[in-house]
């Protein structure tokens, strides 16, 4: 009995390894080559911006001064490099697995800024990363098979369908609204508004982007999809979408901490990219109750994650100061301290409410 459920076992390992096409191994490769880079870009950005708001406007006021800075611009080099890479795992492996994989990003920027910019993250917004890639591995788990397609018309014919069209209408009027009502008043103070417009740019670009890959690669294969004005169509929405993310992007990183912009940012990325490509390929036609319901489980662990990220982002451990203090229960920083914990005249806080006392 034994034997037959460790054969069924080994059985089951190999079908699975049978199903996996060589382009689906490549678009892996290249979509977690893609987290490691951005992941560190966005350490080495953050260390561009810091030096350039030192003598100069920062990002987060509307500077542009990180233009000049030697910096940011290997960060960004860097960016362009891992979004080179996910652009090209686009083309082999469908949207819904290849976008959750920016979960090893998290780790990577989260370990990085510990260490390079001694930056603080709650214990709390630790278990909020686990979510998010518990989650993510969950969507991964039971996304759907990628569905064939010959021609660069195609995806256009599927774009401009009602369903798509009314997302898109969606995304642009909720970023237009963001940008210019919201953005003025809060942008300083809340994290959600500059990555909500990222994010929600971010899901029409890599529906535009996976069109283009597809299209390379079928004019790789012979079938020249060049001539047709709907790639150049989509390669000029990818373009104003990826202007927009990367300064809005620039903004959200120069006025908070990277260890939580980059979670914050992934969770809502993947979950909107997720819903752009379930309304325009109509991923769920082809899967049954329970791998949709699996998938919504998934949905919600992610949220939950970016809730305790949210609430934990200006929050540090206390800790005990003897056998006979009590424990320190977590201090919520205010909005003008600095990313070290000191108060503005340079004092621990920890330190200015003893004094107080």
């Amino acid at each position: 009995m034994a034997s037959e459920v460790v054969g069924s076992t080994s059985q089951s390992w190999k079908d699975v390894y049978k199903g996996m096409s060589s382009d689906n191994i490549k678009g892996l490769v290249l979509a977690l080559s893609s987290s490691i880079f951005i992941g560190a870009s966005f350490i080495v950005k953050k260390k561009g911006l810091k030096k350039a708001g030192a003598s100069g406007v920062r990002a987060g006021v509307g500077g542009y001064s990180y233009l000049f800075e030697p910096l940011w611009w290997v960060g960004m080099i860097t960016m362009i490099v891992g979004e080179v890479a996910n652009f090209a795992a686009y083309a082999f492996a469908p949207a819904i697995l290849v976008t959750p994989l920016g979960a090893l990003s998290i780790i990577i920027s989260a370990v990085l800024a510990r260490i390079i910019l001694r930056e603080k993250l709650h214990t709390f917004g630790i278990l909020g990363c686990a979510l998010c890639v518990v989650g993510s591995i969950t969507i991964v788990l039971h996304a759907p098979q990628e569905r064939e397609i010959e021609s660069v018309t195609e995806v256009w014919d599927l774009a401009t369908e009602p369903a798509f069209l009314f997302y898109a209408a969606l995304v642009v009027t909720t970023s237009l609204v963001l940008i210019f009502h919201y953005l003025p008043q809060y942008g300083q103070t809340h994290i959600m508004f500059y990555i909500g417009v990222c994010s929600l740019v971010g899901s029409l670009s890599v529906m535009s982007v996976k069109a283009i890959g597809i299209a390379l690669k079928l004019t790789l294969s012979g079938m020249n999809q060049l001539i047709y004005p709907q790639t150049w169509a989509f390669t000029l929405i990818v373009i104003v979408c990826i202007l927009t993310q990367m300064n809005y992007l620039n903004k959200a990183l120069d006025t908070f901490n990277t260890a939580v912009v980059s979670p914050i940012y992934y969770v809502m990325f993947t979950s909107l990219t997720i819903l752009a490509s379930v309304i325009m390929f109509k991923d769920w036609d082809r899967q049954n109750p329970t791998q949709i319901v699996t998938e919504m489980c998934g949905f919600v662990t992610i949220l939950s994650g970016t809730f305790l990220l949210h609430k934990t982002k200006d929050m540090v451990d206390g800790t005990r100061c003897s056998f006979s203090c009590p424990p320190m229960l977590p201090v919520r920083l205010p909005k003008h301290t600095d990313e070290d914990g000191f108060g503005q005249e340079g004092i621990p806080l920890k330190r200015q409410e003893s004094l107080r006392s």
